[in-house]
């Protein structure tokens, strides 16, 4: 199964990814992760890339669609891959159709779990981490038993500065003016599975599965 994940920050696309490639037996692979893997495995691809970041630039698509092809490659693929922040970009979409092709594969989906902002706003705003162990917990949904106190470690919980409500929207503003342009891509191929993400993360996983099936 070779698959796309589309989803806004704070529609639960990282549980959802977790759950998938367990179900599927496929890795999950983001672009932050290929880069540390290039970068690790010591590839000219992955150098290049570490000296733009070491920089302080952002990668250019080439080197990003250098990348991917190199992973996309790689052994453990073959059986089918999770793409989670690739593509971001037309250009990049296309890229990745030509990289299938050479690799005499295709798309199997691209799932763009939707959530709305006025439900996405509080999610994220309502975040907080524990300053020593990184755990996260969410003052509505998930809050600690003593207030803004981790229950593993009793370290202080706090609210990270791009979880302010300016901030959020500004990222869920980003995100959708990023991706709308992908999801009209996939949608013409025939390709897109829009999932409600405002839903329990088991209902949701089970929309996904339940489309994902209605083509095989």
């Amino acid at each position: 199964m070779n698959l796309i994940l589309l989803g806004p920050p704070g529609s639960g696309k990282g549980t959802q990814a977790e759950m998938l490639v367990k179900q599927f037996d496929i890795p999950h692979i983001s672009t932050g992760d290929m880069f540390r893997a290039a970068i690790k495995q010591g590839t000219q691809l992955g150098l290049k890339a570490k000296a733009v970041m070491d920089a302080g630039q952002l990668v250019p698509d080439e080197l990003t669609i250098g990348i991917v092809s190199e992973r996309l490659a790689e052994a453990d693929c073959e059986k089918g891959f999770l793409l989670d922040g690739f593509p971001r970009t037309i250009p990049q979409a296309d890229a990745l159709m030509d990289i299938l092709t050479g690799l005499n594969r295709s798309l199997d989906a691209a799932i763009n779990i939707e959530v709305p902002d006025d439900i996405l706003l509080p999610r994220l705003t309502g975040r907080i981490v524990c300053r020593q162990c990184g755990a996260t917990y969410h003052i509505i949904l998930n809050p600690p038993q003593v207030a803004f106190q981790c229950d593993s470690c009793s370290g202080e919980l706090y609210r990270r500065s791009d979880d302010r409500e300016d901030t959020v929207a500004n990222r869920l503003a980003v995100y959708a003016q990023q991706t709308q342009p992908l999801v009209l891509y996939f949608a013409h191929r025939g390709l897109l599975k829009t999932i409600n993400g405002n839903k329990d993360l088991n209902e949701v996983f089970n929309q996904i599965c339940n489309r994902l099936q209605e083509e095989h």
